[in-house]
């Protein structure tokens, strides 16, 4: 997973991915239209190295406007009967919160029996690392919403999550991006730097569609993000996997390199 999906609001340009050793590349769409390379490899080495090089344009302004249909400018609102039939699963939340506590989270940032969706979707949006501070973790794995509300610190991924986990106890479908960020030299206050595997999500409203929302940065639009695979959940956006064959104590170690670049005009 390391080709960035082609949007509106994101073009192409060209893209090279190389294995070492030499691999038979073969390309196809997962469920979710994710675009997943299968790498064959024909001879054993000591070494793998797989390389990445993309060039891309960005659409996206830093304040967009949605046209939201009327039907959903105040929370709460319905989805059609289609709209909920194609979101499925990612209505539902998929962690356990048996004691209502990530739900009483959510419905905690909901002003009254009826609200603007908007400004209750960036409410909790901006209020979330408030609540779980950001923190860089190459660990492995991602922490529950419940344990991320416990330890009142994430990555990205982390706070992705206990958004996403969250608007659907209210009843939005989410969904969760994975993809690199990119931060202009002057543009200061981010959590996460330039050059960086970044985590997001998406929520649909109709009219306007999905929505990205970047909970770590505190932002709500496509700008400076570029996303790779959307997801149900996390764990299915796993940027490198795969099997060998060896001695289990053959894997020594690993290093990922990102390094996101503006191309000079003219």
């Amino acid at each position: 997973m390391l080709r960035p999906r082609a949007t509106h609001d994101l073009r192409l340009l060209s893209t090279a991915l190389t294995c070492t050793p030499t691999a038979t590349i073969s390309w196809t769409y997962d469920i979710f239209g994710n675009s997943i390379a299968w790498a064959d490899f024909a001879e054993a080495s000591a070494t793998l190295t797989i390389e990445s090089r993309l060039e891309l344009e960005l659409y996206t302004t830093d304040w967009p406007v949605f046209q939201i249909a009327p039907s959903a400018h105040s929370y709460p609102f319905a989805y059609s009967d289609d709209e909920r039939a194609d979101l499925g699963a990612m209505l539902a939340p998929q962690y356990p919160d048996p004691d209502d506590r990530l739900k009483a989270w959510a419905e905690a940032f909901v002003a009254g029996p009826t609200t603007d969706t908007l400004s209750l979707l960036k409410d909790i949006n901006a209020s979330a690392t408030g609540w779980i501070a950001y923190q860089a973790r190459d660990d492995e794995g991602t922490q529950t919403p419940l344990e991320s509300l416990k330890l009142g610190t994430g990555s990205c991924r982390d706070i992705a999550l206990l958004m996403a986990e969250a608007v659907r106890h209210l009843g939005f479908g989410a969904r969760i991006i994975s993809g690199y960020l990119f931060v202009p030299p002057a543009e200061a206050g981010w959590s996460s730097t330039s050059g960086t595997t970044h985590a997001w999500l998406e929520i649909y409203l109709p009219g306007a569609g999905w929505i990205s929302f970047d909970p770590t940065n505190r932002t709500m639009g496509g700008a400076n993000l570029i996303p790779v695979a959307c997801v149900r959940d996390i764990s299915q956006a796993v940027p490198i996997s795969g099997s060998f064959f060896g001695a289990a104590t053959d894997l020594l170690g690993m290093e990922v390199s990102v390094t996101v670049s503006k191309i000079s005009e003219g």
